[in-house]
Order: C-alpha cells, then structure tokens, then sequence
C-alpha cells in the first residue's frame, strides 16, 4: 500500500510540475489572425498579424484565394508584440470555393483565426492550424462558424494560459469540500465575466502590464495560503473563498481581456464572438476543477496521509513559479 501511494503522490506531482516548468510560458495562446474583408466588386483588404515568441517575429506570406492579387507593397508594423501587415488586394471574380491561408504556419508556432467579411453576405469565420493552414471560404458560410471557433479559442486560452491554469489549481487545493469549491470557482466566474465583457465593450479597462503582474500575485497569494495552511486554523481565503474568488476572478477577467484584444473580435460579430470565448473559458475551467478533485480523490482513496504532503509540494511549485512570474513583469 506505501508503494502504491507514492506512485500515485509521484503522478500527481508529476502533473503538477509538468505545468510549471515552463514558468517563460505563462500565457502563451496568443494565436494569428488573418482578415480578409471587400471593399467593392474587386477589391479587397487583407490584415495578417503574426505573434511574436522569444522576440522573434516571423515573416509569413499569406496566400490568397484564385484570381486575387497583392496590390503594391504591404504596410506592416510592430504592435501588441505582433507584426501586423495590411495589402490590397484585387480579385478577378468570385472567392467562394478558394482557399485562404499562410504559406508557412509552422514557423509561427501557433494557430490562426481567420475572417472573411464579403459585401452583402455573412461573415465567415475559421482557423488554422499546422495541420490545415489554409481553409476553404464557402459560398454559404456555416452559421456557427464563429461560436465555434472562439469557443475552442476561449477552452484553450483557460487550458494553456497557465497563469489563469494554477490560479485554479490552486483554489481547488486550498479548499475543502465540494461545495466550498463550487461557491469559490461560481464567484471567480462571476467576477472575470463581468470585466472580460465590460473591457471588451470598452466600458471600462486597466493598462495590461500592471494586470498581468497582480494576475501573478494573486497566485502566489493562494500558493502562500496553502503553506501557511495550519490543520485547525483558516486563512483569508478559506475564511471568505467567494470573496477572494471573486476579487482575484476581476483582475483574471481583465487578464481574459487583453487576451481577446490581442486576438481581435470580428467586426459585426462582437456579441457572438464575446459569448461563445466566455462560454469556453467556462467550459476550460470545469476541466480543470473536476480534474483536480478527480486527482485529490483518488490519492485520498490510495492514502490519505500523501494528500497533505503533495499538495504542499505542489503549492512550492505554484508559488516559484508565480513568483518567476511576478518579477519578470515587474522589470519588464
């Protein structure tokens, strides 16, 4: 039974250090997005902007649907550490039943939104991957195009933005009881949904460097909660979880925000883009909380002694992590 309790401590362990590891990554799902919207009859403008990682930015030449053309040379510029270039563009006839894309995805290291605004018809929206970097436009575009492509965005910014991830993680290990849990996380919820729609609508902001920075604090807050953890005293946070949640989920909200702003919301779009990337930061999230308590279930079932050990552990992890984190955007 000692045997197979350290095993599961190690997996668990494991997971957890496989997440902090990369602490550079902290919120790495900043993909590319290509525009393509018409102008008239046979012109058409066309928007790439390409992330940068490692302080390399790519130069991706975009390919056009047939019979279109690159008009002149493309502007191009250095914003929201993107490079983002603009071409005119001329087509001979329809786009329907071309492809769009880039010639090179790999070299970006990430994937791409895509969005097609013809005149007088529905806007289309796709993405591209490593796998597919090009996609077909349609002559009648799928209504769903656009909820479901923000929704996979929206999943994969919880699951792979891993500051928010250990905020998380962290949450669910500082507290007891599903319930507890149910209450805290409802009020993260809450909270990051109303700054993340109120940001974007332009209702209210806050500068982002500064945000990012207290996003980081606020992990080490709840990593320091679980050290200092004492078996019949509570802190702030287990003494008031929905408060904290939902304090710490308006910074994440606006976190969230700047987030979306750098992947850009598709014009006439904006309610159903908005939704649909909440809705899937939601659905991220239940991710991570249901596999966290499935995780501390199941040590708690092999032994009950390793849980108190290997959430202290992993708190270390968090709060270096974090705390790496915090300093790099802080001199940044």
């Amino acid at each position: 039974m000692i045997e197979e309790a350290r095993h599961w401590l190690g997996l668990l362990l494991g997971v957890v250090l496989m997440v902090v590891v990369t602490p550079a990554a902290a919120d790495e799902l900043r993909p590319g997005y290509l525009e393509f919207t018409q102008k008239d009859a046979n012109r058409w403008s066309l928007v790439c902007k390409v992330p940068s990682f490692g302080g390399l930015t790519p130069q991706v030449e975009p390919v056009l649907p047939n019979g279109c053309t690159a008009i002149g040379t493309p502007q191009r510029e250095l914003a929201d550490r993107a490079l983002v270039s603009r071409y005119d563009v001329r087509c001979t006839g329809p786009v329907s039943g071309s492809r769009i894309g880039l010639a090179d995805l790999t070299s970006i290291q990430t994937d791409v939104l895509v969005r097609v605004a013809p005149l007088g018809r529905p806007v289309q929206a796709m993405r591209l991957t490593a796998a597919e970097p090009s996609a077909e436009i349609a002559a009648r575009p799928n209504a769903w195009q656009v909820a479901r492509t923000y929704f996979v965005t929206g999943v994969e910014h919880i699951l792979l933005g891993y500051d928010h991830l250990l905020f998380v993680i962290a949450l669910v290990l500082l507290l007891r009881g599903a319930w507890t849990v149910a209450k805290a996380v409802t009020a993260f919820t809450v909270a990051h949904s109303l700054t993340l729609i109120g940001t974007t609508l332009g209702l209210f902001g806050l500068p982002q460097e500064p945000v990012e920075a207290l996003i980081a604090l606020s992990i080490v807050f709840l990593a320091l909660e679980i050290v200092k953890r004492e078996p019949d005293g509570k802190g702030l946070t287990e003494r008031a979880p929905w408060i904290v949640a939902f304090v710490f989920g308006l910074l994440h909200g606006f976190g969230f925000a700047g987030a979306l702003r750098e992947l850009g919301l598709p014009e006439g779009d904006v309610p159903t883009a908005l939704l649909t990337f909440n809705l899937g930061v939601e659905a991220g999230q239940f991710l991570i909380v249901f596999g966290c308590i499935a995780a501390l279930t199941m040590l708690r079932r092999v032994s009950i002694a390793a849980v108190v050990p290997a959430t202290r552990l992993a708190s270390y992890g968090i709060g270096m992590t974090a705390s790496y984190w915090l300093i790099e955007r802080l001199v940044s």
